[in-house]
């Protein structure tokens, strides 16, 4: 025997597309993505009868769900990221380059009564996080790492600013960093100098790839004129990323399929599993098992002797074979040829010419016989008697034989009506009718009329248990009675035996 493998890959992907690959920058389309990989292997096992084909089927299923997530303003106290200096309302300075102040009342304009932060500083270099034209600077980084953020998204902003004198510039710049790696780093120019924005809410954002663990956050500009610089108040940061999650599943399906080879085997294997299911129940087990449980009919009971000998000496109403038609007419040719054979010739006077020839053939086969007749008992080593002998000789041989033909024929007893309505019974049966319990009781019925066995117990005797066999003594129950002799015998003779062994092992004190 010997193995093949066929291995075939289909994949496809479903409807729901998820719309964020690996590279993706900023926010993706929630959905989700499946990927189905189906892997059959087909094994073919080769043996004497046939073969055994096994299709391993593997179907790989990968979904990918993308969902977008919010951080939630990272600025606000309460939700962890910072402590109440660094909160978004600007009660407390955060701290970075250059003069400021944090006023309140009517210094912050139309963002309310409550502390501002206010950027003083004139001067005109380049702030830490590398941004040109900078007096004054608020700055601090958040540490965001608990968010797990691995397949990027968007830091939005929000940021309330007044500025009073049109010279003055105000800008918002976020750095993201992957631990010391910088992810991404966006600044936008709020209000620029010489344009008269007065009040204003700002919001806008920064996409990014992959993975941030922390943002680090800078607000600056120029006071140019040193009367009141630009007032900002109101700052919200929210972090929006992507979570990615794979979910793969694996099926495995295993189907064995038998395939005989051609000619009688696959028959023979079809007629035995008919006859299991034709002759046995299914029965269905515990734990979705089956199995096979014999069927047992009731006998026919009302079928007898006198009506299976009925029905074999019914008249077999059958057509007439055609092999026995055939013979009957090669009899009927050959008995006709025999009649043609009998009738003599008609008889003519012969010539004289035709009496000479016919005595010369005479003659000479009378001398071919006699030299034959000769050269016969030379190997057989004996003296012919006499040439009549030798002719009535062989007459009377082919006599003999021709006799003792038709005798041998005479001894061939013909099959008699009984045999033959027993066969025709039996073949009637079919090769699966002939287990079933009622015609193996018709069996053995006709068995016995082919025997002539129906008297065979009628002359049977009925046996009658010997007188007092049986006594009515009982034995008692949950009671066994001490046999005294026995057990003296057993223990005292086991004890003395021990005994002698150990004293003919050891010295005994008088010695």
């Amino acid at each position: 025997m010997y193995w093949v493998w066929l291995c075939i890959l289909v994949s496809w992907h479903s409807p729901l597309r998820a719309e964020c690959p690996v590279t993706a920058t900023g926010l993706c389309t929630p959905g989700v993505e499946e990927t189905i990989v189906i892997d059959e292997v087909e094994t073919i096992q080769y043996e004497a009868d046939g073969y055994t084909v096994t299709t391993d089927t593997t179907t790989t299923t990968t979904t990918i769900t993308t969902t977008n997530e919010n951080s939630g303003d990272i600025l606000d106290g309460d939700n962890g990221y910072v402590s109440s200096k660094f909160e978004g309302d600007m009660d407390v300075d955060w701290g970075g380059q250059g003069p400021a102040s944090m006023p309140s009342g009517s210094t912050c304009g139309d963002l309310g009564t409550d502390k501002c932060a206010q950027i003083t500083g004139s001067g005109n270099s380049t702030s830490t996080m590398g941004v040109e034209g900078m007096g004054t600077t608020f700055i601090q980084t958040v540490d965001i790492s608990d968010l797990d953020i691995e397949n990027g998204g968007r830091t939005n902003y929000s940021i309330k600013v007044d500025k009073q004198d049109s010279q003055d510039r105000i800008y918002m710049h976020i750095t993201g960093k992957d631990g010391n790696t910088s992810v991404f780093s966006g600044t936008d120019i709020l209000s620029e100098s010489g344009v008269n924005s007065g009040y204003q809410t700002y919001e806008s954002g920064f996409d990014f790839s992959g993975s941030i663990t922390k943002l680090i956050i800078e607000i600056g500009g120029r006071d140019i004129n040193l009367a009141i610089g630009p007032l900002y108040d109101d700052v919200q940061i929210n972090v929006l990323y992507n979570v990615v999650s794979t979910i793969v599943t694996e099926h495995i399906l295993s189907v064995e399929m038998w395939v005989a080879y051609g000619g009688s085997t696959e028959t023979e294997v079809i007629d035995i599993v008919e006859n299991i299911f034709e002759h046995n129940d299914v029965v269905d087990a515990p734990g979705d098992d089956l199995y096979f449980e014999p069927e047992f009919e009731e006998p026919n009971m009302e079928m007898s002797y006198e009506t299976v000998e009925m029905e074999m000496e019914m008249p077999d109403l059958d057509m007439p074979d055609m092999n026995m038609e055939m013979e009957l007419e090669m009899e009927m040719e050959l008995e006709m040829a025999e009649i043609e054979v009998d009738i003599e010739p008609e008889m003519k006077e012969p010539t004289p010419t035709e009496t000479e020839e016919v005595a010369n053939e005479t003659t000479e086969t009378t001398e071919e016989t006699e030299d034959t007749v000769e050269e016969l008992q030379e190997d057989v080593g004996e003296e012919p008697e006499s040439k009549e002998s030798s002719s009535e000789t062989t007459e009377d041989e082919v006599e003999e034989e021709t006799v003792e033909e038709p005798k041998e024929e005479e001894k061939k007893e013909p099959e008699s009506q009984k045999e033959k309505a027993a066969k025709k019974i039996v073949e009637k049966m079919g090769d699966k009718g002939r287990y079933d319990s009622t015609n193996q009781l018709k069996t053995l019925i006709v068995m016995q009329v082919l025997g002539d066995t129906k008297t065979f117990f009628d002359s049977q005797k009925q046996l009658n248990d010997r007188e007092g066999f049986f006594k009515d003594t009982m034995i008692p129950d949950t009671q066994i009675e001490n046999n005294n002799i026995a057990q003296y015998y057993l223990f005292v003779g086991s004890d003395g035996l021990m005994n002698e062994i150990i004293n003919s092992q050891w010295p005994t004190v008088s010695e």
